[in-house]
């Protein structure tokens, strides 16, 4: 069983920690355990009532009447919410319960519904994308066993490799980008979006993947000249240091106009050299292949 912090739940659910707080004293569904410290901690079970919860309540539903109904009722309840984007969060909350509980089959057979339906695109902007979002600070924080994000990640993986294997497009942008992994990042997932999104587009791609040194990377630059490099950090490995990295890119790279996006850039303040652009939010992203 996974142990889930209230800043976990406020963070996969969307829910402030002191709402929560609030709510478990008018409403007694969630019932949290406690450290030896007093400090609150989470069950699976609790992880997938809140999220149930935050759903319904957020479209719609007062807790009040949310806290009277048993689970039956809830779930009843979610599967009638019509509007697309909560159908949306629905799907994302089942793939987070599918990891916790370590139901893969369910997991997968979840996507292949969704790709089947709506296309692969669709399944990485609107269901795998937001789910990686949600789940990637657990990862972080080491708040879920590495065999679930392991068998996650490779399900994820697959779907998205099947995806660019299947591009088929009459674009053409004449721009090369070269997409790589610093060493120790292993989370490849956000970069193979990216190799998606950017192949179907018609952006010419040159895909190194995970775990590169950088002098191997500067071999290539050298060699193939891309306009861009694309980098996408979501936990950077040990001893990993923001600052230093983007130091050597500038070193190495000065010449090369650089994007960063992933869970790490998110929160980065610091000054960048004139050619690093980082990215923080999908809708950045998104805005950066378009204008290619």
């Amino acid at each position: 069983m996974n142990i889930f912090t209230i800043k976990d739940l406020e963070n996969l659910s969307g829910i402030k920690a002191h709402t929560i707080r609030i709510w478990e004293q008018r409403y007694q569904f969630l019932k949290p355990s406690r450290t030896d410290t007093n400090i609150r901690y989470y069950s699976n079970d609790e992880l997938k009532k809140i999220l149930n919860i935050a759903l319904l309540n957020k479209y719609g539903f007062k807790i009040s009447h949310i806290g009277k109904m048993n689970e039956g009722e809830v779930r009843e309840r979610i599967l009638s919410l019509t509007q697309v984007q909560a159908q949306h969060e629905r799907i994302v909350n089942e793939l987070i319960q599918c990891m916790v509980d370590l139901d893969m089959d369910k997991l997968e057979l979840i996507l292949d519904n969704y790709i089947q339906a709506r296309g692969i695109e669709r399944a990485i902007t609107q269901i795998i994308f937001p789910f990686m979002e949600k789940i990637g600070i657990l990862w972080i924080t080491n708040h879920i066993n590495p065999a679930q994000e392991h068998l996650v990640t490779n399900i994820v993986r697959q779907k998205l490799i099947v995806g660019i294997e299947g591009v088929a497009t009459s674009l053409r942008v004449n721009k090369t980008i070269l997409l790589f992994l610093p060493e120790g990042e292993y989370h490849e997932i956000g970069l193979l979006f990216m190799y998606y999104l950017l192949k179907s587009r018609g952006v010419g791609t040159i895909y190194l993947g995970a775990n590169v040194p950088l002098n191997d990377v500067e071999y290539v630059v050298n060699l193939k000249k891309p306009d861009y490099l694309y980098i996408h950090l979501t936990a950077g490995g040990h001893n990993f240091n923001f600052n230093k990295f983007v130091d050597n890119i500038n070193k190495k790279f000065s010449h090369v106009k650089t994007m960063i996006s992933g869970q790490l850039a998110h929160s980065y303040e610091q000054k960048i050299p004139p050619h690093v652009t980082i990215k923080k939010t999908f809708t950045e992203v998104m805005e950066f292949v378009s204008g290619l």
